[in-house]
């Protein structure tokens, strides 16, 4: 039984069970008179949405929309099965991604090179939308879903060039994907919030994410609604972990290259990855978190992808 996260009186979390774990992926359902579905993951995951809905009482006919921040598969992977089970709805996107969902072969190469075998059970089937189902959004666009309610779209690359957050003025919070972080809720229950950069290939530019993050702190938001996972009250430490730690990943990857200039991309990002591990590790064991804390089994993925993005930055830089 899925069972939505009431968040505030018309925004509701469902958690999609992405990778089949619990907590590490959110559709988010906006309750307003236009009814809108934010982030999809992977079509493994639309069941979990449908079930919510149900839940929530609310008919899939009844979706007008479904935004996906970023055309990542753990984001929009999902969006063509989903489409079809709500068949009155258009997908907004952002406008360097649209191509990608009306024909997503290019994205379903990109992640067989990043998750290998284990792509077919993580993602498939990913379907093409059809064009006329696609509705772009642009920098500062709005969509209005309700009487007293538009969303407010901010163009923020830095983890990919074809993300947008977005701006629920009605909540004061933001929907980013992917471009602040990734919000840690397995630390929850140890009352530690916890935020790491995800810097994954192959649009990752730190100073594009620095200069997003910096955008929406002067929105003055009060909640950021992760895409993994969650919503957080305590933004201001959003922005300090980014900052704090994505000096910290970079410089990891350029001093990999400097002590051994030509070592091959792999061997770099291995090296990379241990060095990312060794931070996160020693800083997490300074909160007196476990290692055998359930934290470390998404950690080592995440900094495996992210250990491959800054490779990937710095050998194109």
């Amino acid at each position: 039984m899925v069972n939505p996260i009431q968040l505030n009186e018309r925004i509701y979390l469902i958690d999609v069970l992405d990778l089949g774990r619990k907590a590490r992926t959110g559709a988010y359902i906006i309750k307003d008179e236009k009814v809108t579905i934010i982030e999809t993951s992977a079509t493994p995951s639309i069941p979990y949405i449908l079930e919510g809905l149900q839940t929530l009482n609310i008919d899939p006919l009844d979706v007008q929309y479904i935004i996906v921040t970023h055309i990542h598969l753990d984001h929009a992977g999902g969006a063509g099965a989903l489409v079809q089970h709500c068949p009155n709805a258009n997908v907004v996107v952002h406008p360097k991604g649209a191509r990608h969902l009306a024909d997503p072969s290019r994205l379903i190469a990109g992640a067989k090179a990043v998750y290998g075998e284990a792509f077919g059970t993580l993602f498939n089937p990913i379907l093409p939308i059809p064009e006329d189902k696609l509705l772009v959004k642009n920098d500062l666009d709005e969509l209005q879903i309700g009487t007293n309610g538009s969303l407010v779209f901010y163009d923020t690359p830095g983890h990919a060039n074809h993300h947008f957050s977005v701006f629920d003025p009605a909540s004061n919070g933001i929907f980013t994907g992917d471009t602040i972080g990734i919000y840690y809720h397995e630390l929850k229950k140890d009352q530690i919030d916890f935020y790491l950069p995800t810097t994954s290939p192959n649009q990752f530019n730190p100073d594009a994410m620095l200069a997003s993050a910096e955008r929406i702190k002067n929105l003055g938001v009060t909640y950021v609604y992760f895409g993994h996972y969650g919503m957080s009250t305590n933004v201001e430490d959003v922005y300090n972990h980014l900052q704090y730690w994505l000096p910290i990943f970079v410089d990891a990857g350029k001093t990999s290259i400097e002590e051994n200039p030509k070592a091959s991309p792999v061997v770099h990002k291995e090296n990379v990855k241990q060095k990312l591990f060794g931070a996160v590790s020693t800083y997490l064991d300074s909160l007196h978190v476990s290692r055998d804390h359930d934290v470390y089994d998404i950690l080592h993925l995440d900094l495996d992808i992210c250990a491959m993005g800054i490779v990937d930055y710095l050998i194109k830089e």
